[in-house]
């Protein structure tokens, strides 16, 4: 998981986010949903010790490992919380990133109110995330895809972010600038790719949840390996970062 978060696909989901805040230097920016902390600590590279990121995660065992590879920052902090109930002042942080967080939240509504509390005035707002109908992965056997796809679509909330936020975020205070894709591609399954990771976890989860038999899953996996090897792989997936500003 390490290895694919700092490859090449992630790195590129990673730059869409980063270049939608805009950071500056001396600005207060918060991480919803910081995860192991690579988004926190080029955020905190570009504010500068000037600045403050705070980075706010439910998970220890994550926000042990972001305060680990953000060690160098003193301006870097991280907190146990949500992003129903972020543990920030009211109004006291000048832009707020999430990445693929508000695809496993049920109240939509309630997290954007709440992030729109703690934005100051003019504040930035940035949520990124897929469109999981943007979805093209090539195989021989649609309806085992079929399966292995729908089971995958268990351990979310939304798969549709991008498409429904911009009312909700109207509606709750601030005015959409901006949506931005970025399409991850591979065709020859790499290592580092998106794709490979994909395929991991997709296949674990199938088998943990039992939602998918081990037969498909082990064919569904050898499949795609093999037409890796063949020069016949295909995927596909889009992420966006829509961008809103507090009114």
């Amino acid at each position: 998981m390490d290895l694919v978060y700092q490859g090449s696909d992630i790195i590129q989901r990673r730059r869409l986010s980063f270049d939608a805040v805009l950071p500056k230097p001396a600005e207060t920016i918060l991480d919803i949903g910081s995860g192991n902390g690579l988004l926190s600590a080029e955020l905190a590279r570009a504010v500068g010790p000037g600045g403050c990121i705070i980075g706010v995660d439910p998970s220890q065992d994550m926000r042990k490992a972001a305060i680990a590879r953000c060690a160098e920052f003193d301006w870097v902090e991280f907190r146990d919380g949500s992003a129903y109930d972020l543990p920030v002042e009211t109004g006291s942080v000048d832009k707020a990133v999430s990445v693929q967080v508000f695809e496993y939240l049920d109240d939509l509504p309630r997290a954007c109110q709440e992030v729109v509390r703690v934005l100051r005035p003019g504040g930035r707002l940035v949520v990124s995330d897929i469109h999981f109908d943007s979805w093209v992965w090539h195989t021989e056997d649609q309806p085992r895809m079929d399966r292995m796809i729908a089971s995958w679509d268990d351990h979310f909330v939304e798969r549709r972010v991008p498409a429904i936020l911009p009312p909700i975020l109207r509606e709750a205070g601030v005015e959409v600038e901006d949506i931005r894709p970025v399409t991850l591609n591979d065709h020859e399954l790499r290592p580092d790719g998106l794709a490979r990771m994909m395929l991991t976890l997709m296949d674990s989860y199938a088998r943990q949840n039992n939602l998918v038999s081990e037969a498909d899953c082990t064919a569904w996996r050898e499949e795609q390996e093999a037409l890796a090897a063949e020069g016949r792989f295909f995927f596909s997936l889009t992420q966006f970062a829509v961008i809103a500003r507090k009114s």
